[in-house]
């Protein structure tokens, strides 16, 4: 491809008032307007103790920081994307960047609480409305993980050296729901201090996240998948209390170590992975490897009675490549193994239970989703009740924009925030007003215009009765 045109014969003006960028905002805000998101705000958000009357008119600003986010914004500066052309025309309500840095910086933790709330009620509407979680009347998944973001600056509150020498962070924890048939939504969010512990508030998180999937039609199986850093008797504890199955990997322990080991060699089952995995201590791809279930294993059984759990200990061993066998005269005599053990109280057979432990990592796509573009690559205030403000208000956005593709087509249900927002947000067009009217003239020959109609006329009809 190439310019058409000599460069004296090309020009550029900033000076047409009928345009704008991201005529997607229309439908996608539209539907966040169906699902309540506004009503939730104005009902639940109450900064009745802010300065300078950052309080005021809380609805505005949080879809101001959602619409911001959804076209792509990163920082508080960014959002100043929603002030150009025709925008004010096409929405009302679009507060500046400086207003909405001001609103942030009014949260406490308690405010912090409530958008919380509304988070929770407003991810039940969306799966009222759309088909964002297929299937889960029977079975769904709530996967929940810590990431560390790093910042930048010695006046962010909370920032630590923590985990990685001399990079500061801020330490979030999140849970997801998905279902065997659909990409994760953000259940719940918790902004710590870069030094908290990865297990830090887990208990009363998991607890939160089993509720929130209750309320967004996961009326089946629930199943809580972890790593081994949640592997403790709380989070044991709460999803027992919610009625939830658990599926949490556990370390190497004493105890552990020495049931593994009792494991006779004709109990193990062979597995082959449909695609290659990488193995969690080397990196380096695998598809096959063995297991083997102790049916009856006690955890925690130093703690006192009510608090010990007997459940299924499933065992994984693949081969330690980095370790060379015992050779024998007639080849391999003694292979060397790595064990990776979870410990769960699910119904389904071994095999099968492996699968869908393994994929607990489908958590981690959430968060590459959105580290490198999108509002999760920076927490861009120095206050710390402000970026967790911010964390919510981008699971808000992420679940908003996952709805959109599951209202689109089959294709736009599982694709990446990145392509959502090139193929259905970031379209240019220009408004033309008749009899009080506005008509959007989008591009011609859009490659993805019959997904984006189908969304803007399913987002515009008359709400279903119920």
């Amino acid at each position: 491809m190439q310019v058409s045109h000599k460069p004296a014969a090309v020009s550029a003006a900033f000076d047409d008032p009928n345009l704008i960028a991201q005529a997607g905002l229309v439908p996608v805000m539209r539907l966040a307007e169906r699902c309540g998101l506004p009503r939730l705000v104005a009902e639940k958000v109450k900064l009745t103790g802010a300065k300078n009357g950052a309080g005021a008119s809380a609805h505005a600003k949080v879809t101001s920081i959602v619409g911001g986010m959804v076209a792509g914004a990163d920082s508080i500066d960014d959002l100043a994307v929603l002030r150009h052309g025709a925008m004010p025309v096409v929405f009302g309500g679009i507060r500046a960047p400086s207003t909405l840095g001001t609103f942030l910086r009014a949260f406490t933790h308690g405010h912090a609480l409530q958008l919380h709330a509304v988070h929770r009620k407003f991810l039940g509407e969306l799966a009222a409305h759309t088909p964002l979680l297929p299937g889960c009347g029977e079975k769904a998944f709530i996967d929940v993980d810590s990431t560390r973001k790093r910042v930048y600056g010695r006046a962010k509150q909370g920032a630590e050296y923590g985990r990685f020498k001399g990079i500061s962070t801020l330490h979030p924890l999140l849970a997801t729901i998905c279902t065997p048939n659909s990409r994760p939504v953000i259940a719940t969010v918790r902004m710590r201090r870069g030094k908290a512990a990865d297990s830090r508030g887990a208990p009363k998180l998991v607890a939160e996240a089993l509720a929130t999937a209750t309320e967004a039609g996961c009326t089946g199986m629930r199943i809580l998948r972890a790593d081994s850093q949640f592997y403790n008797a709380g989070v044991i504890a709460a999803c027992r209390r919610a009625g939830a199955h658990f599926s949490v990997t556990c370390g190497m322990n004493p105890s552990i170590k020495q049931a593994v080991h009792s494991i006779p060699d004709h109990a193990w089952q062979h597995i082959t992975y449909p695609t290659a995995v990488p193995d969690p201590e080397t990196g380096e791809l695998i598809s096959d490897a063995e297991v083997a279930e102790i049916p009856d294993y006690t955890a925690f059984a130093s703690r006192k009675k009510a608090e010990r759990v007997t459940a299924r200990l499933i065992v994984r061993r693949v081969r330690d490549l980095a370790k060379p066998a015992v050779m024998g005269e007639q080849g391999e005599l003694f292979p060397v193994w790595r064990y990776h053990p979870f410990f769960t109280d699910q119904p389904a057979a071994t095999l099968q239970a492996e699968r869908e432990h393994r994929h607990h990592a489908v958590i981690e796509q959430v968060i590459a989703d959105n580290s490198k573009a999108g509002a999760f690559a920076h927490l861009p205030s120095g206050h710390f009740h402000a970026n967790a403000a911010w964390l919510t208000l981008w699971a808000m956005t992420y679940n908003l924009l996952r709805a959109t593709g599951a209202l689109t087509s089959a294709f736009h249900a599982k694709a990446t925030t990145a392509t959502l927002r090139t193929h259905l947000v970031q379209v240019p067009a220009r408004i033309a007003r008749s009899a009080r009217r506005i008509t959007l003239h989008l591009p011609h020959n859009w490659p993805w215009q019959h997904a984006w109609t189908h969304l803007f006329g399913t987002v515009h009809d008359p709400p279903a009765q119920a």
